[in-house]
Formats: structure tokens, C-alpha cells, sequence
């Protein structure tokens, strides 16, 4: 797979050689790229986590069912968004999927706009999740390039606590705090306190501190 493509793609796994060629042409008429795939296995083989984009699954397949692969993609902590494509035999096993975390499903014969739209509403909503995943993870590496002691006085700062109570408090000199708190908020590229304060609450929010 080509590494420099940044567009979202969409993966179609399906059993049926007609739905997956019915898929990749319905998908491409909007310009969305397409790997079509026979088999859960097949998938786990091509998929790209570096890409965006979202999985149209089948809930009945020879081998691996959809259900399995789902199973099987949470167990590796793969986030695509799944979308089931089923027959109306197969809507109570949808909604297990539904409740075990897929995004929607659908049922056959289906609404080439309604998918078409759910598809792009998948899309972005992976994407938006990498993008907070990014943000947390350049977040992190920012605090991580703290002195122990300068997360002390980040702690503090975002505590509302002025410099004098900080330096009674560690009780070292107000200049050293000063300069511990230069430091940091350069460290964090955070030009305001009130940015500093944000950074604060979204690293303690993806941690899952109240």
C-alpha cells in the first residue's frame, strides 16, 4: 500500500463478489478509495491502520464471520468504525453489533444514499478520533520533557496558585519558581496560562481523571 496516500479508505468485506463490486462502484463514483476484501482474514492482511476511513462489513461469511472479525479487531485495539451491511435474518446479530460498538448497520437491499452518507459520517468520525489521539499523544511527550519539579509548579500554577504560595509551599525561592514556570509553560507551548489550563484538563480528561 502506497505509505504517502492520506486520503480515508474504505474497506468492504464481503463474501459475495457481486456486492463488492457493487460497493466499489457506488463508492468510487464519489471519489472515495476502496479495498474491497473477501474474507475477514483477508482484511486483517491489507488494512492500514496509518489511513482514516472505515470498515462496511458483512455479517455472514464463510471462515471468520463479521461478527468474529469484529471481535477480532477490538481484541488488537484497531479503531475503524464498522458499518454491518445485513439481511433481515441477520438484525438481531446487528444489533449485538450495534451494542458491542459498531457504528450503524444497514440492511440489504439498501439505500445507496443512506450508505453513502453513513459511510462519510464513519470517515469523519475516525478521523476526528485520530486527531484527538494525536493531540494527546503530543501532549504527553510536551509533560514528558518536564524536570519533576517543574510538574509540581505545573500543578500548582494550574491549581490557581500564585507564585508566592508555590514557593512557600516547595519551599524554594520565588525566582526559582519564576524560572521553573518559564520553563514549563515553553516546555508545553503554551503562550497563555489559560492555554496551559486547557492542556491540563485534557491530559487529566484522557487519563480519565474527573
Amino acid at each position: 500500500m502506497n505509505a504517502a496516500r492520506i486520503d480515508p479508505v474504505v474497506y468492504v468485506v464481503d463474501d459475495d463478489a457481486s456486492v463488492r463490486r457493487s460497493l466499489r462502484w457506488l463508492l468510487e463514483s464519489v471519489d472515495l478509495a476502496v479495498t474491497t476484501c473477501a474474507s475477514a482474514k483477508e482484511f486483517l492482511e491489507v488494512y492500514d491502520e496509518d489511513l482514516a476511513g472505515c470498515l462496511v462489513l458483512d455479517v455472514r461469511m464463510p471462515g471468520m464471520s463479521g461478527l468474529d472479525l469484529q471481535e477480532k479487531i477490538q481484541a488488537q485495539g484497531i479503531s475503524v468504525p464498522i458499518i454491518i451491511v445485513t439481511g433481515h435474518a441477520d438484525v438481531p446479530m446487528a444489533i449485538r453489533a450495534m451494542k458491542s460498538g459498531a457504528f450503524d448497520f444497514i440492511e440489504k437491499p439498501f439505500n445507496d444514499q443512506l450508505l453513502l452518507e453513513r459511510i462519510q459520517e464513519a470517515i469523519a468520525h475516525h478521523s476526528q478520533m485520530r486527531m484527538q489521539t494525536e493531540r494527546h499523544q503530543e501532549l504527553e511527550q510536551r509533560l514528558a520533557q518536564l524536570t519533576p519539579r517543574e510538574k509540581e509548579v505545573m500543578d500548582a500554577v494550574v491549581q490557581g496558585r500564585s507564585n508566592k504560595q508555590i514557593a512557600r509551599d516547595l519551599t524554594i525561592s520565588l525566582k526559582t519558581v519564576e524560572t521553573h514556570r518559564s520553563h514549563l509553560m515553553k516546555k508545553m507551548q503554551a503562550n497563555t496560562l489559560s492555554r496551559l489550563v486547557a492542556m491540563a484538563i485534557e491530559l487529566d480528561a484522557s487519563k480519565g481523571k474527573p
